[in-house]
């Protein structure tokens, strides 16, 4: 994952509407607002190249950053940012106001290592990922970069739930299933399709026809 660094510059912005959005962007800017934390919003504008950088290094929406606004310093975490359909361009980015003792709901990567010591992949198993994210509650100054699923010794059949993975201090799984599961080793097609079929059984001998008279 890219390294980007934690403070953001920005600036308030007083016009609203798409008439003014549509002028920051021909400056090389998007809009944004800063809400939560029991405050007004605050419209503000940011680099557009900056954002996107951002947006595209990964991890956006569960790092903790400073927003400079003209020298007024900001602790937020982006919650939501809106693409162009087309050109796939940041047109809007929102930001929550993180206080002390925050609790966060956050998407956060997964990692899966030791696939070489797993005897299910060794024999031709497939890792099947259900999730490459987990939506986790965290501790808003300690909001881990990945969560770690080992596979080493896992064979063709094993399931991975979250039940079976230890999160981190101050992290809690947030998501509406009971025991999310994670990920699988699998059967290739072509085993699949040969234990199914098993070995072809020999065809009783066809009765020999009855001589003529």
């Amino acid at each position: 994952m890219a390294t980007v660094a934690k403070e953001l510059k920005a600036q308030a912005r007083s016009g609203v509407g798409k008439g003014a959005a549509r002028a920051l962007r021909r400056e090389g800017l998007i809009p944004a607002v800063i809400y939560g934390d029991k405050k007004s919003p605050l419209p503000i504008s940011i680099s557009y190249n900056e954002a996107m950088k951002r947006i595209y290094a990964g991890g956006f929406l569960s790092h903790i950053i400073t927003l400079d606004v003209d020298g007024e310093m900001h602790r937020v975490i982006p919650r939501d940012y809106q693409l162009d359909v087309v050109k796939d361009k940041a047109l809007h980015v929102d930001f929550l106001r993180v206080g002390k003792g925050t609790k966060l709901n956050v998407q956060v990567h997964v990692k899966f290592v030791n696939d070489d010591q797993s005897p299910g992949i060794k024999r031709g198993g497939v890792l099947n990922i259900v999730h490459h994210t987990l939506d986790l509650t965290v501790d808003a100054d300690n909001i881990p970069e990945e969560i770690i699923v080992d596979l080493a010794g896992l064979d063709i059949g094993d399931i991975i739930h979250i039940s079976a993975i230890t999160l981190p201090a101050g992290v809690s799984d947030h998501s509406h299933e009971s025991d999310v599961t994670i990920a699988s080793i699998v059967s290739p097609a072509g085993l699949k399709s040969e234990e199914d079929t098993g070995p072809a059984e020999t065809a009783p001998a066809a009765a020999a026809p009855a001589a003529k008279a």
